[in-house]
């Protein structure tokens, strides 16, 4: 299926490593001109030339999404690659381990400040634009622990449900203007950090360190979490999915949230 991003310009951020680096990879493989972005240039820049090796074309930014100054000089760099067609807004997480009984609220303040309202600074500064365009992609990037939260982390949890009430008001006030808002939530996905601790359990429970990906994974994955697919989702299903959202032809997908979760979330 050809997607038809070729030209379009796409902002990840937080992709200069694992699920960002993922869809940035993707998204370049579909054509698009890809902004990768990070606080580190050196692994932001890494992902590029990865990119460029595989043939795709990409840029690099840094910048704390945290800091306004910092955010207005970085979209003056990503500017002078030419006007943003998709923004991905993937960066965030959580501010630490914590539970019920050690949570803080400048914890969650954190979390909050750099998750949602790291993506609504972003969101709010290229939508003038997509909008004048008649044309604009923006996919957020939340967790299924928006929709099933752990007892540990609660910050991030309330963050990330945040970001899907976000999205449907955003893609409200756009939909009439050609600019499609929608949010994907990743469940279990194999990461190299995710398969970097899959491999220290493993070995704890006496499999050797280099054993088969699908051995680990059987071992470790129900140790974790119950996957009815019975494994984890790769970094190009997300990036696939998000390719697609980001595509002319989801042009009547707005205000949803796309669950990639190996049917986890139990449905009714």
């Amino acid at each position: 299926m050809n997607l038809h991003l070729d030209g379009k310009i796409a902002l990840v951020t937080g992709s200069s490593k694992g699920i960002g680096a993922g869809i940035a990879r993707g998204l370049a493989r579909e054509g698009a001109v890809v902004v990768v972005h990070g606080r580190d240039r050196e692994q932001a820049a890494a992902v590029a030339r990865k990119i460029g090796q595989e043939g795709g074309t990409a840029h690099v930014v840094t910048g704390d999404l945290t800091d306004v100054a910092a955010v207005d000089s970085l979209l003056t760099e990503v500017r002078a690659v030419g006007n943003i067609d998709i923004l991905v807004n993937n960066a965030g997480g959580s501010g630490g381990n914590s539970d019920w009984s050690t949570t803080e609220a400048n914890v969650w303040a954190s979390t909050y400040d750099a998750n949602v309202l790291a993506a609504m600074r972003m969101a709010k500064a290229v939508l003038p634009q997509m909008r004048h365009a008649g044309w604009g992609r923006i996919i957020n990037i939340s967790s299924l622990a928006a929709l099933m939260p752990p007892a540990g982390n609660p910050d991030y949890s309330a963050a990330k449900a945040a970001m899907l009430a976000m999205t449907s008001s955003m893609a409200k006030a756009v939909a009439a203007e050609g600019v499609t808002v929608n949010t994907v939530s990743p469940g279990t996905i194999r990461s190299e950090t995710f398969e970097r601790k899959f491999r220290e359990v493993a070995q704890q429970r006496g499999i050797a360190p280099e054993a088969p990906w699908e051995e680990v994974e059987a071992e470790v994955l129900p140790l974790f979490a119950s996957v009815p697919v019975g494994r984890a989702g790769t970094l190009e299903e997300i990036a696939d999915a998000v390719a697609f959202l980001a595509s002319p032809r989801a042009s009547y997908i707005t205000g949803s949230n796309l669950r990639l979760d190996g049917g986890m979330l139990p449905t009714f």
